[in-house]
């Protein structure tokens, strides 16, 4: 009975003890890595890299859709017949250049039957004219070959104008698409002939959150990327805001101009957007693996005389494998960015090498 009372004393004070270095343990983690140098005095090795200097960019990433910087579907304003087709689908035209011609005979008929119409109108005009002026003729009489004058005069004019619609000319210069008509068909007033993209520069409609708002302005730079030329980033600079926001999305239309020199874009493509916000051209950076996050707050171990001391840092933007540092670091400083797992604050470090240097490999036995 004596030796159990024994066992059992025993076995309280070992789960006692267990439960106190556990509850040593979690309080240990809770303050961080705690402070001291690694076991025998011996230098752990590490390797480091430099805070460094370089522009970094605030952005905001979204979706937008590339369009024709002007687009037009050429398309008749009266009615004829195809007499001839003065360009090649996919050509490339400026502006004025002579697309379609309708057949123009009757029309040219009609404006000689106008320009007889005026000659004697002109002449009856005159006769009128020298009556009146010998106080032969009434007033209502002189105002009557002068209405008839110009009515033939507008008759004419009207004629004139439907004549030069048999020629379609190209309004602007660029790319014409697919033709829709072929000489010898017969097209309505409204009817479609072919498409015109202008595509030398191209519009990229995209929206961004109403959050981004008070940093949107004219002149900002986008990078846009299109999933047909996936290595390659295209520049371009906002131009329009939508001075009204969607009050679906909460989001307001942003559109830029895209320079597109060998006509590699073209209208309707997707694009990834990256809105540049704001540069700064001297912001501190390091390597994201020199990071050492500890609960909700981010640290980094900068070595100063041989020991790895653990500092608090702000972060800020992201980009190709580099950190901005906001506080917490200067220029010029070292910090680790391999071998944190077994360091502690104050520990002595021995540098061992860059990140991307390849340390030499143990010779191997037989």
């Amino acid at each position: 009975m004596r030796l159990t009372k024994t066992v059992r004393i025993a076995v309280h004070a070992v789960l006692l003890g267990n439960l106190l270095a556990l509850s040593a343990c979690t309080d240990g983690a809770r303050q961080g890595p705690p402070k001291g140098g690694p076991p025998g005095g011996m230098a752990l090795p590490v390797e480091t890299a430099a805070v460094e200097t370089g522009a970094v960019a605030r952005e905001v990433s979204t979706v937008g859709t590339l369009r024709a910087n002007e687009s037009v579907m050429i398309r008749s304003e009266i009615a004829g017949r195809v007499a001839a087709v003065h360009f090649r689908e996919g050509d490339t035209v400026t502006e004025n250049a002579p697309l379609i011609s309708l057949d123009d005979a009757e029309l040219r008929a009609q404006l000689a039957e106008s320009a007889a119409t005026v000659k004697l109108a002109e002449l009856n005009f005159a006769r009128a004219q020298e009556i009146y002026d010998k106080k032969l003729l009434s007033k209502q009489n002189y105002d009557e070959a002068l209405a008839r004058l110009s009515e033939a005069r507008a008759r004419r004019n009207l004629q004139q104008a439907r004549l030069a619609k048999t020629r379609i000319h190209a309004p602007f210069s660029g790319v014409l698409g697919l033709r829709r008509v072929s000489a010898g068909d017969y097209i309505k007033e409204g009817d479609d002939i072919v498409n015109l993209e202008d595509i030398h520069s191209l519009k990229l409609d995209f929206r961004v959150p109403e959050t981004y708002l008070a940093g949107v302005k004219q002149e900002q730079e986008v990078n846009v990327r299109v999933d047909a030329y996936p290595d390659e980033s295209f520049k371009g600079k906002v131009y329009a805001i939508d001075p009204r926001l969607d009050e679906q999305t909460r989001s307001v239309l942003l559109r830029a101009r895209i320079p597109n020199p060998g006509l590699r874009l073209r209208p309707g493509m997707f694009a990834r957007v990256a809105l540049v916000l704001e540069h700064r051209a001297e912001a501190l950076l390091i390597p994201e693996q020199a990071l050492w996050p500890i609960g909700d707050e981010q640290f980094v171990f900068r070595v100063v005389d041989g020991k790895a001391l653990l500092a608090k840092v702000q972060t800020g933007q992201r980009e190709g494998g580099k950190v901005e540092i906001g506080a917490g670091l200067s220029a010029g400083d070292t910090v680790v960015t391999a071998g944190q797992t077994k360091l502690r604050d104050g520990m002595a470090v021995q540098v061992t090498g860059q990140p991307g240097e390849k340390t030499p490999a143990a010779p191997t036995g037989r």
